[in-house]
């Protein structure tokens, strides 16, 4: 069921990034309790009361839910105790959070010295903007990963979320904690993981900073060769206003690209790095490609080693030959949503079950965690469940 099966990672409610890494963690077989807010019981079945909007919520693929009022002694107690079975913790809350309400990592690794305490926040744990709030676009802007993105005479861009929360994020949380389960299981001792989304995003830049450190990139938008800059690495509209897109940067590639758009003979095109022609040249592409459809594009290309990609939204994706084969997207429960990854062929990952509706498993998981059934009546009855 997965490389992580056998492994228990606890979850601290939350939105975006965590969550995110909880799936990934549950995709590759960890189980993974997530730890939500305790909601009032109504007098239909309380576990029906998101089951709408929370079955297409697939980032809590894969999850129990355990709802509990983490603000009572007792609540925090019992989670305390499901912490103290567990290998590894998972929170997106700011700074000082978890300690106020007695989960930080102090207690926590003084029960379960094995314990790996991930926390994810933006800023990161200290510093000086540690305390404050953020969201993906001021991370990305601050680590120096936004300016690059989008058209020279528009305010920068970049895809909702994947550059910080997810590829900063979500990413570098769960690569800390299966480096730190390794570390713990080689030598019995638990740690922290600071992972912090402008850290990541900063990080994600690393290859941007060895070019510029080069010579090889400046700091001016769409002058260079990755970013929009160079006219065989751009998206580029069609006639029946698609877009498509070609990353022809080696130069075998390259000469493919002027071979199936009919300009190998052009002298406009014969010195690819000649930056001074790249704006004629972005103009010569801009217009030939607006004389076909995308479909039209598509076929020119099939098989075609130039580096091209039509550009698809989400729905499109999930219908692309390529994507159908390899099965990238899965149905679970009439859901679309991406397949697990990466492929492991000794132990793949599998999506085991839907997102749990609120507090679903909460009972569950504290039998299976030594609760007796009395202890169990008395959350209840303490409104702590």
């Amino acid at each position: 069921m997965g490389p992580l099966a056998g492994t228990k990672v606890i979850e601290a409610g939350g939105i975006g990034p965590v969550p995110f890494c909880g799936m990934l963690l549950a995709d590759l077989g960890a189980e993974v309790i997530l730890i939500e807010r305790r909601r009032q019981e109504s007098r239909t079945d309380p576990t029906q009361e998101q089951d709408g909007a929370r079955s297409a919520d697939v980032i809590h693929r894969g999850k129990k839910s355990i709802g509990i009022d983490l603000k009572t002694p007792l609540g925090a107690e019992a989670v305390l105790h499901l912490i103290a079975q567990a290998d590894a913790v998972i929170e997106g809350f700011r700074p000082g959070v978890m300690e106020r309400l007695g989960l930080g990592p102090e207690p926590s690794l003084a029960l379960n010295p094995r314990l790996v305490y991930g926390r994810l926040s933006g800023w990161g744990q200290n510093g000086p903007l540690s305390a404050t709030a953020g969201h993906d676009i001021n991370y990305i802007a601050l680590a120096g990963a936004l300016f690059h993105g989008g058209p020279a005479d528009r305010p920068p861009t970049a895809p909702p979320t994947m550059v910080g929360d997810i590829g900063g994020g979500a990413m570098l949380l769960a690569t800390g904690i299966l480096a730190a389960l390794l570390h713990a299981r080689q030598t019995g001792a638990g740690q922290i993981v600071d992972a912090a989304i402008s850290d990541g995003a900063a990080l994600v830049t690393s290859l941007l900073v060895g070019l510029q450190q080069q010579g090889l990139w400046t700091d001016s938008r769409q002058r260079n060769f990755l970013d929009g800059g160079a006219p065989w690495y751009d998206s580029y509209q069609c006639a029946d206003d698609h877009y498509i897109t070609v990353g022809a940067l080696e130069p075998d590639f390259y000469r493919e690209l002027l071979e199936k758009c009919g300009l190998a003979d052009d002298a406009l095109f014969q010195s690819q790095f000649d930056t001074a022609a790249w704006p004629q040249q972005k103009l010569a592409l801009t217009r030939l490609f607006r004389t076909r459809s995308r479909a039209e594009w598509c076929e020119v290309f099939a098989a075609s080693d130039a580096c091209f990609a039509p550009v698809l939204n989400l729905s499109e994706a999930r219908e692309h030959p390529h994507n159908r084969e390899r099965q990238t997207f899965v149905k679970l429960d009439g859901i679309s949503q991406p397949a697990p990854a990466p492929r492991f062929s000794v132990t793949p990952g599998k999506i085991r079950r839907g997102p749990p509706a609120h507090g679903e498993n909460t009972v569950e998981v504290l039998e299976t965690a030594g609760f007796s059934a009395s202890d169990i009546a008395g959350l209840r009855e303490s409104a702590v469940i």
